[in-house]
């Protein structure tokens, strides 16, 4: 059995992290805004280092619960989610403004309403 308390602050974390993401990305209105400004620029660069966090917060909690919590909740991309931390991390001069945009788009509010289901779930063990 793994530390509820612990996956709780991860988990907490991570939601935090994703909060940060949805409040830098409100003024954002397409991928371009990335790439055409220094100020667009320096909202990628503060983005992609939650999203860093939040990829290495998700591979810390599945060590953590031996690869078993995440798998309950199979509508996330689990391995994608944890992948893009490797990608901005491994290849940062070649991160795809357009892929940021649209994990900001479409990807971070469902992932948080899960981790917020987990969140309740453990408060309830």
């Amino acid at each position: 059995m793994y530390d509820n308390e612990l996956v709780k602050d991860i988990l907490s974390q991570i939601l935090t992290a994703i909060e940060k993401v949805l409040n830098r990305f409100g003024s954002v209105d397409n991928a371009v805004f990335f790439t055409d400004s220094p100020q667009g620029m320096e909202k990628l660069d503060s983005i992609c280092m939650q999203l860093i966090v939040i990829g290495e917060s998700l591979k810390n909690l599945d060590k953590i619960t031996e690869g078993k919590l995440l798998k309950d909740y199979p509508e996330i991309d689990w391995r994608g989610a944890k992948g893009m931390r490797d990608i901005i991390t491994h290849h940062y001069f070649d991160v795809d403004a357009e892929a940021i945009y649209d994990v900001c788009a479409t990807k971070l509010k469902p992932l948080a309403q899960t981790i917020q289901k987990m969140l309740n779930k453990i408060g309830k063990q």
